[in-house]
C-alpha cells in the first residue's frame, strides 16, 4: 500500500523556508519546510523543528523567530542553511524587526513572530507562532518543498 511513500510525500506542497531564531544573545537559522498558516485572528503559523538541533534550545530560550519565504532560484540558501556549519550565517545579509530575530535580507517575504506554545509531533516539535510583523522584500515566486529533491537527506528516513 505505501508504494513509494516519500515519492508520495513530497506531492504534499509546502515552501522552502529560512527560520531565524535568537535568545537575544546568539542567532541561527535553519531550513524548514514544514511551515503552513493554522489561524487567521491572531494570525498564527506552525513550525516544525527538531528539538535536537541548536536552532532549538535559542527558539526556547528566546521565544521569537521569522518565517523567511525563498524564491525558487534559491535553492542554494535552502541547501546552506539546511546543514549545522559554524558561522553558517557568515555571508548573508541580516535584518531585525520588532521581535529582533534574525531576517534574511535576500528573501521573498518575511514573517516576524512569537513563540505562543510547543506541541510534540513524533520526531519533531511544532512551534505556534503568532506573527507580530511581515513585509515583502521582493518579488518572486516561492520554492516548493517538492523541488529540493533530496536535499533534507529525507529519503533515507522512510526506510
Amino acid at each position: 500500500m505505501s508504494e513509494n511513500i516519500e515519492a508520495l510525500s513530497k506531492q504534499i506542497s509546502h515552501g522552502g523556508y529560512v527560520i531565524g531564531v535568537t535568545d537575544g544573545t546568539y542567532q541561527n537559522a535553519f531550513t524548514a519546510a514544514w511551515v503552513m498558516q493554522v489561524s487567521f485572528n491572531p494570525l498564527l503559523l506552525a513550525i516544525s523543528i527538531n528539538p535536537e538541533h541548536y536552532s532549538y534550545q535559542l527558539l526556547q530560550a528566546g521565544g521569537v523567530c521569522t518565517v523567511n519565504v525563498l524564491g525558487q532560484e534559491q535553492y542554494a540558501i535552502a541547501d546552506h542553511f539546511g546543514h549545522s556549519d559554524k558561522d553558517k550565517m557568515m555571508g548573508f545579509q541580516w535584518q531585525t524587526d520588532k521581535t529582533g530575530a534574525p531576517i534574511l535580507s535576500e528573501s521573498l517575504a518575511y514573517f516576524d513572530c512569537e513563540v505562543s506554545h510547543y506541541s510534540d509531533a513524533g520526531d519533531h516539535k511544532i512551534a505556534i507562532c503568532k506573527v507580530i510583523s511581515a513585509a515583502r522584500l521582493k518579488e518572486g515566486h516561492p520554492l516548493l518543498y517538492g523541488q529540493t529533491g533530496d536535499m533534507d537527506g529525507s529519503s533515507d528516513l522512510y526506510k
